[in-house]
């Protein structure tokens, strides 16, 4: 294991102390208004010394998008890893713990799942840690069908197949029978997991439930029914 030696670890300071500070103007004034300048300012730097770390802000945001995937992606890796029992229970465990992130990282959960930036187009250094959650989901529901426990679809879905290669990619080639439509239906899966946390956390369940964790859990577990997965309830 390579030392980071003390220049090193002041720039990675900075960029920490850099970031920091442009999340906290982007819960303040939202993304599309981020300014290196007023970052800058903040931090008592020049503006050229900023850029030397970040040379635009759409590179800074950048920066903020991908930490808040790998956070994210990083507590549902944890989450499956950490849970036992069935392939349902590990998902479930999944859900509550992004939901619970997402509660607590509002404004992280609103720049990556929420309104698009104008004028931004994520790179493809967003990839990898946008699709780790997409991964834990691909995991869970390929080894439910590994062993036999996931059930097969009574009305298998039409062909041919829609997903991309990059999605076959993540799922380690196409499955087999009789999943052939299982990867359709698990995006639809991690759809209703994203669009659901973000339907209660931009306020659209306001005064619908009187019990928005237990309703996420049924919401959970209608979603799951349609791949196959069984997930608890209560």
């Amino acid at each position: 294991m390579t030392v980071p030696n003390a220049r090193q670890r002041a720039r990675s300071e900075l960029e920490r102390v850099i970031k920091d500070t442009a999340g906290r103007h982007v819960a303040a004034g939202g993304a599309a208004a981020l300014s290196l300048r007023a970052v800058a300012r903040e931090l008592g730097l020049a503006s050229s010394a900023l850029y030397r770390y970040y040379p635009s802000r759409d590179a800074l945001l950048t920066a903020l998008i991908v930490q808040a995937y790998d956070a994210v992606g990083a507590v549902a890796e944890h989450a499956a890893d950490a849970t036992g029992g069935s392939h349902g229970v590990r998902w479930q465990a999944v859900c509550r713990a992004v939901r619970s992130w997402a509660h607590q990282h509002p404004h992280d959960w609103a720049l990556v799942y929420g309104t698009p930036v104008p004028g931004y187009a994520a790179p493809q250094d967003t990839v990898a840690s946008a699709t780790r959650i997409a991964g834990v989901m691909a995991a869970i529901v390929l080894a439910a069908a590994a062993d036999g426990s996931l059930r097969p679809p009574a009305r298998p879905l039409p062909g041919p197949r829609l997903v991309t290669a990059a999605v076959l990619d993540l799922a380690g080639g196409p499955p087999a029978a009789p999943y052939e439509d299982v990867l359709e239906r698990s995006i639809v899966l991690l759809a209703a997991l994203v669009g659901t946390v973000s339907y209660e956390l931009f306020g659209h369940t306001h005064t619908a439930f009187t019990d928005d964790a237990a309703w996420f859990d049924i919401a959970m577990a209608v979603a799951a029914e349609g791949v196959g997965l069984e997930l608890p309830l209560g």
